[in-house]
């Protein structure tokens, strides 16, 4: 079995595979502050409860966004998985061409989101993750990974309106039936949630035409990826394990 991490600024998300097939996967909040200990003793409980032996694991790969929690993430892995961990990172085959100007600046779940993306739906294609931050990123009509956007996750934009400002109150994340609300709550759901479905149709839109691609596909992952798909005709695939796939497939990419 492959166990694939992704280490996100708010969640680490994980998944074991054989194969290609997926086996188990879980969710924990990314903790700065835990031990090795306590992040071993967290994934020894799950891998119980999942009736999976830690032993079997014969590969680790991991796609970090948070390098101060990369050493302690290291040391669980020897300690509880006695595996030596592989980052996503430079000098890894991947199967895409990367044509940013400096490669070394893209986040690695964004080369995974990529690879997987082009893996599963083909070329030109793009790809959304909607997670602390969401990010765009297109692939070409050769493969390649072009670039994208980034703008503030939908819980980053709340909190920045709620924080920012002196009146307006915290809120919950709930997508309202109208546009135009009648109470402070409904405005501001309103405008966070649908205000964010029109940003992801006009970038879709933006993208398409920059890439001369009419008729690419659009998968989005990430915590928030169904609930704006159900609203946005411009997302036609939702995938919540995109990342830890292309995470598995640069593994076998490399250390098979």
């Amino acid at each position: 079995m492959v166990l694939a991490m992704d280490i996100g600024n708010t969640n680490i998300k994980t998944a074991v595979f054989e194969g290609r097939e997926l086996v188990k996967s879980w969710r924990v909040a990314t903790n700065a502050r835990n031990t090795s200990d306590e992040y071993g003793i967290l994934m020894g409980g799950m891998f119980r409860q999942a009736r999976l032996q830690t032993e079997d694991v014969r590969g680790i790969m991991i796609s970090s966004v948070v390098p101060s929690i990369n050493f302690t993430i290291e040391h669980m892995c020897r300690d509880y998985f006695d595996q030596e961990p592989h980052f996503v990172g430079p000098g890894l085959k991947t199967g895409i061409n990367i044509l940013y100007e400096n490669p070394k600046e893209l986040g690695s779940d964004r080369i995974c989101n990529a690879v997987a993306a082009y893996a599963q739906y083909g070329s030109p294609c793009i790809f959304i993750d909607f997670g602390t931050a969401t990010s765009f990123g297109a692939i070409g009509k050769r493969g390649s990974f072009l670039g994208g956007c980034i703008l503030a996750g939908v819980r980053l934009a709340r909190e920045a309106v709620v924080t920012g400002t002196s009146k307006l109150p915290h809120f919950e994340v709930v997508m309202p039936e109208k546009v135009i609300g009648r109470t402070t709550i409904a405005n501001l759901q309103s405008g966070l949630l649908h205000g964010y479905v029109g940003q992801v149709n006009y970038l879709v839109a933006r993208f398409k035409e920059e890439m001369e691609a009419p008729d690419a596909p659009v998968v989005a992952t990430g915590g928030f990826a169904s609930q704006i798909a159900m609203e946005s005709d411009a997302i036609q695939h939702v995938d919540s394990l995109l990342t830890l796939k292309g995470i598995r497939m640069i593994f076998e990419r490399n250390f098979q």
